[in-house]
């Protein structure tokens, strides 16, 4: 089994974590923390996650993963924490910002298997997820959207935990917004599980579409197939393309700067190699045929425009992460 440490003793973990010591002195504003620093409160969050009954039901790895996003949990406020003019002090951003750092370590310096990492990640990333959910302007798609990356049992027991390891008037009104996240995530068949729709379209459009109902089943009128890698440069996208969809035509942006002599660091250049890209695309999508988008699309801004472009024909997207 994966673990980040053996020594899970708060003097232990600040030995041997960098990140951990930064937490020292990271202020936060004492109407939600009266406890102190970030050290302090995340020491308390750790003490409090291991008391819940629901985190002792759990099995070996799923405490170890939970137990360490109860430690990167807020390993951004370091970065992200400022005093406002009012006196407040916040951290806006941190969540966003250590679902990267927690990435980025366990990917370079602790070797955490990739389904394992991005539990981490995600519990990381939406940690504040059931404290806010009720005042979402859709509270059923925000739950279901987060249940789609993140097991919303094990980031409810993170948010417990979170609002327990601190001191404050409000913590009561703070457990009852983590009960009417589970309520919600239970009413919207998302609880401790991904939410499941009739079909991958009905998926599709459930996030695409505003007013769309999650039990909606579309009809399934697709002109061709699309698949879209996505991975970074030397991950194996062209061995994966030779080995599933050699018989495919497969549009390669790396391909068509070399046949037009664009260096990949010219910005212009590359413009243009996207465009021709896409016309190749168009081509394809109008005569129904299937292809291989061949990129690297790390980027959800890049893989989204190019979605739309491939939907608008109607195709069927596949997206392969390599």
């Amino acid at each position: 089994m994966w673990t980040l440490t053996n020594n899970k003793t708060w003097e232990g973990i600040c030995r041997e974590f960098d990140f951990v010591r930064d937490m020292e002195g990271v202020p936060q504003d004492p109407v939600h923390h009266a406890e102190g620093d970030v050290a302090i409160h995340t020491r308390m969050v750790l003490d409090e996650l291991q008391k819940l009954e629901g985190y002792k039901a759990l099995t070996g790895g799923e405490q170890e993963i939970l137990w360490t996003a109860a430690l990167f949990h807020d390993v951004e406020k370091r970065s992200t924490t400022v005093r406002e003019e009012d006196g407040s002090i916040t951290a806006k951003g941190h969540a966003k910002r250590g679902a990267m750092t927690a990435r980025l370590l366990l990917y370079t310096q602790y070797l955490a298997p990739f389904t394992i990492r991005e539990q981490v990640v995600n519990l990381v990333r939406y940690h504040g997820l059931p404290l806010w959910a009720i005042e979402k302007p859709d509270p059923a798609k925000a739950v279901i959207e987060a249940s789609m990356v993140v097991n919303t049992q094990l980031l409810s027991l993170l948010a417990r935990a979170d609002a327990l390891g601190r001191m404050c008037s409000d913590q009561q009104d703070l457990l009852y917004r983590i009960d009417l996240f589970d309520a919600l995530c239970q009413e919207n068949r998302c609880w401790g599980k991904a939410r499941e729709f009739a079909s991958p379209n009905a998926k599709f459009q459930y996030f695409r579409r505003e007013d769309a109902y999650p039990d909606y089943l579309p009809f399934d009128d697709f002109g061709s197939t699309v698949v879209m890698l996505s991975g970074l440069p030397g991950a194996g996208k062209d061995t994966y393309v030779f080995h599933h969809y050699r018989e495919w035509p497969v549009i390669n942006l790396d391909a068509i700067r070399r046949e037009h002599k664009i260096s990949p660091t010219d910005k212009s250049g590359n413009g243009r190699v996207i465009q021709m890209a896409k016309e190749q695309a168009r081509v394809y999508l109008r005569k129904g045929q299937n292809f291989v988008w061949n990129a690297t699309n790390i980027t959800k801004a890049m893989r989204e425009q190019l979605v739309e472009l491939f939907v608008t024909y109607k195709a069927y997207v596949k997206i392969v992460y390599v």
